[in-house]
């Protein structure tokens, strides 16, 4: 794995929408809202829900061929901005900055909110300390808690060991700016290669704590989160100072996201640039659409324009 010495982060946005139909002309597939051909450029925290989006709209528009390069935040942001890709989809908006660069060439990106989505913390199947206050969680992440012992007098000793999927990823990102506000993450912080790695570096080493979105493990129907679920425990985070009880302590199940309990919450949006109504913009009116909101629905996250239904169950 690579030591992570230094995280540079920009910022994201979303996209507005329309349909129509798809054409051919002179043998050569139309651009429009259902044909033609577009390269993506997507926050790879976000693949599993993505693929699973571009492949019920192509099996819906068979002229449209919708190209996902899944990279970390800080590229998606990148490819926007040098003109790689006219449609991205990260976990934030654009700051000021990055505005302002748009604004240099006369262009208003487009911003649509789709989902709400969450970050998790997994530990090793032999760390049986899966609950943590956000206290708890921030003296982790800033380096003023270093053992689990130190939260736990009773839990074995080991220096912890905190992994991301990646140094520019869009998690890394997101602790830096919620949990630890503003502060850098402490010296015992390692970056792996990707999601597949992270998770098995944090089944194979008890000491590890990942750093995960939620998207890769929230879907109970996907082989791949299955898989990931088998292999780690989640931990419940609670946000009160002092919990009184296991209830207090909520994972990042979709009521809870739903409800704002679960406190590491973050969400998704499309970003483009798209000057006509394109392919891009017929992607996107899907994704907010009926039908990708209920992809995003089945798959665990929050959808953003359909209602989640919470229910209760007492012993």
């Amino acid at each position: 794995m690579k030591k992570i010495n230094l995280l540079a982060f920009l910022c994201t946005a979303g996209v507005a929408l329309t349909t129509a139909s798809c054409g051919q002309s002179g043998g050569k597939t139309a651009d429009t809202p259902t044909s033609g051909s577009i390269k993506i450029s997507v926050d790879e925290s976000f693949a599993p829900i993505i693929d699973a989006q571009i492949q019920t709209f192509q099996g819906l528009y068979k002229y449209a061929k919708v190209h996902a390069v899944y990279k970390p935040e800080v590229q998606v942001v990148h490819d926007l901005l040098n003109d790689t890709v006219r449609f991205a989809i990260m976990a934030r908006e654009l700051n000021d900055q990055e505005k302002a660069e748009f604004d240099k060439i006369k262009i208003t990106p487009r911003i649509n909110k789709i989902a709400i989505d969450g970050i998790a913390l997994i530990l090793n199947k032999e760390n049986t300390d899966t609950t943590l206050t956000l206290q708890q969680v921030r003296s982790i992440f800033t380096g003023a808690t270093t053992t689990w012992r130190q939260l736990d007098p009773t839990a074995q000793d080991g220096k912890i060991t905190i992994v991301f999927d990646n140094s520019n990823s869009s998690t890394a990102r997101f602790i830096i700016d919620s949990i630890n506000q503003k502060k850098p993450l402490p010296p015992n912080t390692y970056a792996s290669t990707s999601n597949s790695n992270l998770v098995d570096y944090v089944a194979q080493n008890r000491n590890a704590i990942g750093v995960i979105g939620v998207n890769w493990i929230s879907d109970r129907h996907d082989s791949t989160a299955i898989s990931f679920l088998n292999k780690v425990n989640v931990v419940g985070i609670s946000s009160k100072e002092n919990p009184t009880s296991e209830d207090d302590f909520v994972q990042p199940y979709q009521g809870y996201l739903a409800q704002g309990t679960y406190p590491l919450r973050r969400e998704v949006f499309i970003v483009s640039k798209e000057a006509r109504t394109g392919l891009g913009t017929g992607f996107a009116s899907f994704i907010t659409g009926d039908k990708g909101q209920r992809i995003i629905l089945k798959s665990g996250l929050v959808p953003a324009s359909m209602p989640v239904r919470v229910v209760g169950f007492r012993e």
